[in-house]
């Protein structure tokens, strides 16, 4: 995306002109590009920018193929209204709800499964927030508050402190889990201030959001490492992306990196139905094949879970491949890593 001896922008990428002005879109598609940021919010960090790459620039530059709706592709396609309790509010498990703190992100990624929705509104207004905190202490089922948004931690550090003294007093609440690109895309706003906001009573876990080791820039990796230094564990969420990182090489670059960063890989998604991503899918098989190569290649800890996220709000389920067969009762074929097939028996 920036050329070797371009220094770092200043700026994020908001709009087809700053598209043009980065090189990353000819002047000639200011047109298609203003068409684009209008059915999707554009934005790309300073530190994407400055990272470069094919693999960044497919994630989050326009695509003419983003006009390519098909049938099967739907507004909502993880089923979030579906589950919804109220504004913000999403209670899809018994034990854990999603709490869309913010629809604001630092980077609006081109297949975005809440496309229709990020970016569109800021931070979650004070009524909805207290009327979810209300639902979280009446209901103790509710072990797990997973923030998300948009992206959480586009909040400030008093915004965020404030929410996490709010959360600290549902006594029930045993975790928070953060789902976020910012220590990846925007890794300055990792702060010592922002670091005292999860010191709660609860587990926090943060999930980082990425896809291609170019991410991890060394301010990235300097932002993960202030994580962990803080204690908070780190888990990563990955989208299997056509054009982007969908092939085992690459996956395993970035799982080796996640794991020297200490961050172990979590999930690997298949890519949602979102309207106008058909040109990042791949079907299923071609991931179960993926996933089939790494399981070769990686120790454990390095392999994430392949889920597919049922449309319709239906929740997610592994779909990695299958390494038994049973051709008899209690009598099985089991697939090793190398393709070999072997007899099991069960007692």
């Amino acid at each position: 995306m920036s050329r070797p001896d371009r220094p770092m922008p200043r700026a994020a990428v908001t709009g087809a002109d700053d598209l043009i002005v980065q090189g990353l879109a000819p002047a000639a598609d200011r047109a298609l590009m203003e068409q684009l940021g209008e059915a999707f919010r554009i934005r790309i960090s300073s530190e994407m920018l400055g990272a470069g790459g094919a693999a960044i620039a497919a994630q989050f530059v326009p695509d003419a193929r983003e006009l390519d709706h098909r049938p099967e592709q739907l507004a909502d396609p993880i089923g979030d209204d579906v589950h919804r309790i109220g504004k913000g509010l999403t209670h899809r498990y018994p034990d854990r709800v999603i709490l869309h703190v913010t629809q604001t992100c630092e980077v609006y990624c081109r297949f975005c499964f809440r496309r229709e929705k990020v970016g569109e509104e800021g931070i979650l207004p004070e009524a909805d927030l207290a009327e979810a905190l209300a639902y979280l202490q009446a209901t103790p089922a509710v072990r797990e508050v997973i923030l998300t948004g948009g992206d959480p931690l586009t909040l400030s550090s008093r915004r965020l402190s404030e929410l996490f003294a709010r959360l600290s007093e549902i006594p029930h609440l045993e975790t928070i889990r953060i789902h976020t690109r910012v220590p990846v895309v925007a890794p300055d706003r990792i702060t010592p201030q922002m670091l005292a906001a999860f010191d709660v009573p609860q587990a926090v876990w943060l999930v980082v959001h990425t896809n291609h080791a170019d991410e991890l820039t060394e301010n990235a990796r300097a932002a993960l490492r202030r994580l962990t230094a803080a204690g908070i564990p780190l888990l990563s969420q990955t989208v299997l992306l056509k054009g982007v990182n969908a092939d085992a090489e690459t996956l395993e670059t970035l799982f080796r990196a996640l794991i020297r960063n200490r961050v172990k890989p979590y999930y690997l998604h298949h890519c949602d139905l979102a309207p106008g991503t058909h040109h990042f899918r791949t079907t299923i098989a071609e991931g179960q094949t993926i996933m089939a190569a790494l399981r070769g290649r990686l120790s454990g800890t390095a392999l994430p879970t392949y889920v597919l996220d049922i449309p319709g709000g239906h929740g997610k389920v592994p779909i990695g491949p299958g390494y038994l067969t049973q051709t008899a009762a209690g009598q099985w074929q089991v697939t090793d890593p190398n393709g070999q097939i072997h007899l099991y028996t069960d007692p």
